[in-house]
């Protein structure tokens, strides 16, 4: 028994942890690491960010230069705006 509950322990532990990125956090490295955000995407994410404040919702995304409907849609389980969302800078 405590070798299957080892094993069991094993392979959950070594399961990727999977954590939404924060747009109104990540570094540009952090939102380069989502599939589909580039280095000109996320520092147009920051850049964006620096000059508007947080974003309030992951659909404030098409905002940004270079992002569609349909481009926050396929991020949109990927990101995540934080409890801190909508403040201001």
């Amino acid at each position: 028994m405590k070798k299957l509950m080892g094993l069991i322990l094993a392979s959950v532990l070594a399961w990727p942890v999977y954590a939404a990125v924060n747009l109104n956090t990540a570094t540009q490295s952090e939102l380069e690491s989502v599939k589909g955000l580039g280095p000109a995407k996320a520092k147009a994410i920051i850049t964006y960010r620096d000059e508007n404040g947080n974003f309030k919702s992951v659909d404030d995304l098409d905002k940004v230069k270079g992002f569609g409907k349909a481009s926050v849609d396929k991020l949109r389980d990927e990101l995540t705006v934080g409890p801190e969302a909508g403040k201001k800078k």
